[in-house]
């Protein structure tokens, strides 16, 4: 399971302020300690910001490489901000997100074909968002044609299904869990991943709905999440269903994990 830390978006309030002052400290911080907790690759995205996107994406690019030795996951779907944040990445990134919107695929194709990165693919087509299993199969595989017609590696491809809240529709968790396991048995060597916390959206007790669905969507096959590794309830639910799944060869991750203090069990 590849692990997406969440926590550097504009979108919140505390991040938000440290990019428009330029806190570098602050923003390292919150890229360490995402990266001591678990994260394979931190996210940025610098998406609230509109006017200023171009130069405040670079700007975490750089800010964040600085503090630590992971890739990172550049956040937009505006081309001219990813080709200058990528100018700054060091190492093979991954770009989120293309999809099946016309404008948004054209403009998006150019950038992600020049770069050796990982991809995630979003399962949204000109018509709007997708509600059963079957919609997010069949823009998922429209997706995937087109994206290695273009020579992007399959292995490179991250099919994220688009979880949307159960508290707008309870048919959503299910529609999502059906369609990872068929989207992967469809496309072999293709990944899968979500942002986790979509799912709980509008609902109390938050934390422990994204814990269970989780667990669900790693037992359904899922390659990757953008979550926030920090939670230590939901990076032990991970690493225990990894185990119990036989995805960790003597429970070992499980078992350093403990020792290290990074499980919580109750």
């Amino acid at each position: 399971m590849l692990i997406v830390g969440e926590k550097i978006n504009t979108s919140i309030k505390k991040i938000s302020q440290a990019v428009e002052s330029g806190d570098s400290a602050f923003i390292a911080q919150v890229a360490q300690q995402q990266v001591a907790a678990g994260a394979d690759f931190v996210d940025v995205n610098a998406g609230t910001f509109v006017e200023k996107e171009v130069d405040y994406l670079p700007w975490l690019v750089k800010t964040v490489q600085s503090s630590i030795d992971i890739p990172l996951c550049l956040d937009s779907a505006n081309p001219e901000a990813l080709i200058k944040a990528l100018e700054f990445h060091k190492g093979e990134p991954m770009v989120n997100s293309i999809s099946l919107e016309e404008e948004r695929f054209h403009s998006l194709l150019p950038v992600i074909t020049a770069h050796s990165c990982k991809v995630v693919a979003l399962c949204m087509a000109q018509t709007g968002m997708p509600t059963a299993a079957d919609d997010r199969v069949s823009v998922a595989s429209e997706l995937i044609e087109r994206l290695t017609s273009a020579g992007i590696a399959l292995e490179a491809i991250y099919v994220d299904p688009l979880v949307q809240p159960v508290a707008v529709d309870v048919g959503m968790g299910s529609a999502v869990l059906q369609a990872i396991p068929t989207i992967m048995e469809r496309f072999p060597g293709v990944n899968t991943i979500c942002g986790l916390s979509n799912i709980s959206y509008g609902l109390p007790a938050r934390r422990l709905v994204n814990r269970n669905f989780l667990t669900l969507a790693i037992a359904h096959g899922l390659s990757a999440a953008i979550l926030d590794p920090t939670e230590k309830h939901l990076m032990s639910n991970l690493l225990a269903t990894q185990m119990l799944l036989g995805q960790d060869e003597y429970c070992s991750d499980y078992i350093k994990a403990y020792q290290g203090g990074s499980i919580e069990d109750n």
